[in-house]
């Protein structure tokens, strides 16, 4: 009987995170949540009903991501499948925006990946397999104004998993970034929502089960990007 996928979604939180959470532990991985605050998973955890952990872990601390990769691996089995889901953004003008915002950003959505991804590729490297998934979004292709925070780390998030896909894929480990073209569904959207036509904005549910199905690629015909955007949306 082939082993159990295990899988580790870093930036678990609510909305995509989340989504993503459920859909593994719904196709019968061990999965394991990981986030800043572990405690706001707890509503989270308690749907799932101990199909899936919770994981404390500061992304932009090498040390924390080193420590998490060592307790998931001792508390569940070595991942199979990572997913680097963590961002942070603020909406400033150029002029506005101090470079403490943007290495605060920067940290979080460019170098957290880089440490999550070279603990995920030593760890998978060993069994020459694996699955690593990151999350971009618009502005991994394009800088608009006032986005200039959320830009520059999805820029470089997008040339990490390119450069790991080219450097890792002949080792057998996947690396894929996906696209996020439009805003998720969420309460906060409820009346945006009310302005579009049905599905005009993404589904939570249906981009985790695109990501599954990544994972789930055979290697001859794998997938290193991927974007998603509702029916809506221009591109």
């Amino acid at each position: 009987m082939p082993k159990k996928d295990i899988a580790l979604v870093v930036g678990a939180g609510t909305g995509l995170g989340g989504a993503l959470v459920k859909c593994f532990a719904d196709a019968g991985m061990t999965v394991a949540a990981a986030l800043r605050n572990p405690d706001k998973l707890a509503p989270l955890m308690e749907e799932l009903d101990g199909r899936a952990g919770p994981f404390a872990c500061d992304s932009t601390d090498e040390d924390a991501v080193g420590d998490l990769f060592e307790k998931v691996t001792a508390d569940l089995g070595a991942p199979t499948l990572v997913v680097y889901n963590a961002s942070a953004f603020l909406k400033k003008s150029f002029l506005e925006t101090t470079a403490e915002d943007l290495e605060q950003c920067w940290r979080t959505g460019c170098l957290g990946a880089f440490f999550v991804g070279q603990a995920a590729v030593r760890g998978m490297t060993a069994k020459g397999s694996g699955t690593i998934i990151f999350t971009g979004a618009t502005a991994s292709l394009r800088g608009g104004a006032g986005f200039l925070t959320m830009a520059v780390p999805k820029f470089g998030l997008r040339a990490l998993a390119q450069s790991m896909a080219r450097e890792f894929g002949s080792q057998g480990i996947h690396v894929a970034h996906v696209i996020i073209d439009g805003q998720i569904m969420s309460d906060a959207r409820a009346e945006l929502a009310k302005e579009r036509p049905p599905d005009g904005l993404l589904d939570a549910d249906a981009i985790a089960r695109n990501y599954l199905n990544l994972h789930n690629q055979h290697r001859s015909a794998w997938t290193q990007e991927m974007d998603l955007r509702p029916w809506v949306e221009k591109f």
